[in-house]
């Protein structure tokens, strides 16, 4: 029986409609293109893959460029914590990449995915070389900060409806994750996972959303109809 490989040796040189998902490689001159975009890899986790593991050392700074990912922790008690979803667009674990840190929380794929990965060095010199990469990154940590207060308010949410609401307020940000768009394809057991939820509260919890017309639940995915009213509506 042949070996398994890993994610790692998985990897592969992105085509160009991948690289056309990379939202920052328009930001680069063409000379910074020239030479960054040899050095990006893609690789395919299934479900279930980790792609960063908690205690693990940062080795290539990553973004989803197909399907779903989740952030999480586990407490000491062995209580899984699910910080966000990661939908196609995001790029994540800058802070980590810029510190040349260990993994703090583990990044699982939620279904088989796509996700791009710059190696960490690179990651280092674009910082050195570029502003229109340091602009996307100083976009992101602001970004990410709002998005990390209003998940510490989420933990205080005991209301289904509304933890919902900001769930998927979150995952359609459309600075952090540029390949949504209007219909992310997520399926109700997903955001189970994401919101703490069980799917038949989710299912629930999307009626109302959809009654409100916040958002309209369409085969395979949701469409977004209110982001404003996601972020702001009150149960």
């Amino acid at each position: 029986m042949p070996k398994e490989t890993t994610l790692h040796q998985r990897r592969r040189a992105p085509t160009s409609a991948e690289l056309h998902e990379v939202p920052w490689l328009s930001l680069l001159t063409q000379e910074e293109q020239f030479k960054i975009v040899p050095q990006l890899v893609v690789s395919d986790p299934q479900t279930g893959d980790l792609v960063c593991k908690v205690g693990k050392p940062v080795t290539y700074w990553f973004g989803v460029i197909s399907g779903l990912l989740k952030m999480s922790s586990d407490n000491e008690s062995g209580q899984t914590m699910t910080f966000t979803g990661v939908p196609p667009g995001g790029w994540f674990g800058e802070g980590t990449a810029l510190k040349r840190e260990i993994y703090r929380y583990n990044i699982q794929a939620l279904r088989p995915s796509v996700v791009a990965g710059l190696p960490v060095d690179t990651f280092h010199w674009l910082i050195d070389h570029s502003l229109g990469f340091n602009r996307f990154i100083m976009n992101q940590l602001n970004e990410r900060l709002g998005q990390f207060i209003a998940a510490r308010e989420l933990d205080r949410m005991n209301n289904p409806e509304l933890r919902l609401a900001r769930h998927l307020a979150a995952l359609f940000n459309p600075v952090l994750f540029s390949g949504v768009g209007e219909v992310l394809r997520i399926t109700q057991q997903e955001l189970a996972y994401l919101v703490g939820l069980s799917r038949q509260r989710v299912n629930e919890a999307l009626r109302v959303l959809e009654a409100r017309q916040l958002i309209r639940v369409e085969y395979g995915g949701l469409r977004i109809l209110d982001l404003h009213g996601l972020r702001t509506a009150q149960f």
